[in-house]
Parts: structure tokens; C-alpha cells; sequence
């Protein structure tokens, strides 16, 4: 059986106690890691945990799950697979902190894999990947931990409801069932969707602006039957550098479902005044992000509750 062991390093302006921070509480990773798409605890106790993750490897996304120790007195956190995706046999490894000076540190990833049946073209890919998730994870940490003042004016979050009189089923069939968006929603041209296995999809959708002009967008998504579909652009249109969001389906009073989407956007200033003309500020940006966002997504939840609403009989009020 062949081993692989590689070690990926980098030097943050930080402190080590906050990049151990990050990289310990999982839900900080879509936003500073790439190839993150989402992560769920399944179980979490004082120091160990199980964590569930879907990312992309390559042009493909994959999902499993992992076991993790978390050591905050040295800054540690081993991991290991326990369910791992082809063709991976076993994977593992460690994250650790080393203290440089007060405001620096050195982060080392390390990882030991092996191929399914040891197989060379299995290797190969799975050393292709990890080097560039590992190159890729460490240069996001430490552009996210060392510009964190500068994005807290570029990022923002918001989020859209309806109150629908239907059931969370028809709601989540509805943004699940994206292949049909260009002829149930005005704001879609085309659309691409493919679903390499149950619950996780890849959707690239070229959406109509006010304009009339269309720009293209890609994303994975991690959809949860029925309550929540969580997604991650992967190409993004010029102002945003990264844009992670979900729809959710929860009971509300009176029989009535809560219909949401939320987004995470960060900004990138590099476009602004490209995108929007000479003199447009990061002000600027935020409004026509949000507005534009939310005018789709507010879009698509009101066609979603007429489609749940027409799916079921009507109820008598009193």
C-alpha cells in the first residue's frame, strides 16, 4: 500500500489564537476556503467532533465526512476521513499553528492519503488535488485573516421572506428543480443543472439584469430535503469576490411556511468603478448588489408561492 505524506505551509500577519479560531469553527469555511462549499456538524462534543463536507476537487464536487481533535492549548487539529470519496481510500491529517511573534504565525497543513486499490491514476489525482486545495485553503486564510478590516465594509448579508400558504415540500421542489427556472422565472435564460449524486448539484445559470443584457454564474449546491438548499458561486460576476447563500423552509404561525434566501456577498473594489462608472463607491456597490440580488430572489420566492399555493387546496380561515 503506498502512503502519500505532503506538508503545505504559509506565514499569516496575525495572531496564532485567531487563525486557530478560524480554522476551528467549520461554519467560517465557504467563506475562506475556495473549494468549500458547506459544512454541517453531525456530532460535537468539548474537543471532537464529526463533520460533514461538501468542496470541490478539480472541476468535480465531492462529499464526506470527517472525524477532527481539536487541541486549542497547542493549537492543533487533527483529522481524519471517515467516509471518503473516490478515489480516495483514507485521508487524514493535521492543522497547526506555531506562534512567529505576537501579531504572526506560521500555519502547516498536512495531510496523509492513500488510492483506492493503490491505484497510479487514482494517486495522481488525489496529489493534484490536495496540492492545489492546500495551496489554495492557505493563500484564502491568510488574505481573509489579514484583510478582515477592509472586507468588513465589502462584505455584506441580507435576507428575503415570503409568508406562503402551501407546504415547504412544493417550495423546495421548486428551487430544487432548477432545469425548469427558464420557463417559470422571467430572470432566467438558461440553465444547466446536473446532480453527480443525490443532494448535490452543479447549476450554471445565465441570468437576465435590467438591462437586458445576461451574465453567467456557477454554482454547487447542497440541497436538504425539504428544508434548506445551500449553494456557493464558484464564477461570479464582476463585483463580488466571493457569494455564498441558502433557501430555507420553515414552519411559521398559522400554518404558514417562512420562505427565505439569504446572501453573503463580499465586494471586490477592484471593479467598481469598471461596473458601475467613474466615481462609484463601495456604498454604490452594496445597494446595486443588494438590489439586484434581492429583485431576483424576491423573483423567485413569489413564483415559488404561487406554485405551492396553486399545489394545494384552500384552507378556510376563520
Amino acid at each position: 500500500m503506498t502512503t502519500r505524506q505532503v506538508e503545505h505551509e504559509i506565514t499569516v500577519d496575525a495572531p496564532a489564537g485567531a487563525v486557530y479560531r478560524l480554522i476551528a469553527q467549520v461554519e467560517n469555511w465557504p467563506r475562506i476556503f475556495p473549494p468549500t462549499i458547506h459544512v454541517d456538524r453531525v456530532e460535537h462534543g468539548t474537543d471532537r467532533e464529526r463533520i460533514r463536507i461538501w468542496a470541490t476537487a478539480g472541476d468535480q464536487a465531492k462529499q464526506w465526512t470527517s472525524l477532527r481533535t481539536l487541541d486549542a492549548q497547542h493549537r492543533r487539529i487533527t483529522f481524519r476521513q471517515e467516509i471518503s470519496a473516490p478515489p480516495v481510500a483514507e485521508m487524514g491529517g493535521t492543522w497547526i499553528v506555531e506562534v512567529l511573534s505576537a501579531d504572526t504565525c506560521r500555519l502547516r497543513l498536512l495531510h496523509d492519503y492513500r488510492a483506492i486499490g493503490d491505484d497510479p491514476v487514482g494517486l495522481a489525482w488525489i496529489d493534484e488535488a490536495v496540492d492545489r486545495n492546500s495551496r489554495s485553503e492557505l493563500a484564502a486564510l491568510k488574505a481573509n485573516v489579514e484583510r478582515v478590516r477592509a472586507e468588513a465594509e465589502l462584505t455584506l448579508s441580507f435576507e428575503d421572506t415570503v409568508l406562503v400558504d402551501g407546504s415547504a415540500k412544493d417550495l423546495y421542489d421548486f428551487v430544487n428543480e432548477a432545469h425548469l427556472w427558464p420557463r417559470r422565472l422571467p430572470h432566467v435564460a438558461d440553465v444547466e443543472l446536473s446532480e453527480p449524486e443525490p443532494g448535490l448539484q452543479s447549476l450554471r445559470m445565465h441570468t437576465r439584469a435590467k438591462d437586458g443584457s445576461t451574465h453567467l454564474t456557477h454554482s454547487y449546491r447542497v440541497c436538504l430535503p425539504h428544508r434548506e438548499i445551500i449553494y456557493k458561486q464558484t464564477t461570479l460576476p464582476a463585483l463580488m469576490t466571493l457569494h455564498t447563500g441558502r433557501w430555507t423552509f420553515l414552519s411559521a404561525a398559522h400554518d404558514m411556511v417562512a420562505a427565505t434566501s439569504q446572501h453573503t456577498v463580499v465586494l471586490n473594489p477592484e471593479n467598481i468603478e469598471r461596473v458601475l462608472g467613474a466615481g462609484a463607491t463601495v456604498a454604490d456597490a452594496r445597494a446595486y448588489v443588494h438590489g439586484a440580488l434581492s429583485t431576483n430572489s424576491l423573483a423567485t420566492l413569489t413564483h415559488a408561492k404561487d406554485h405551492a399555493e396553486g399545489a394545494q387546496p384552500q384552507r378556510i380561515r376563520n
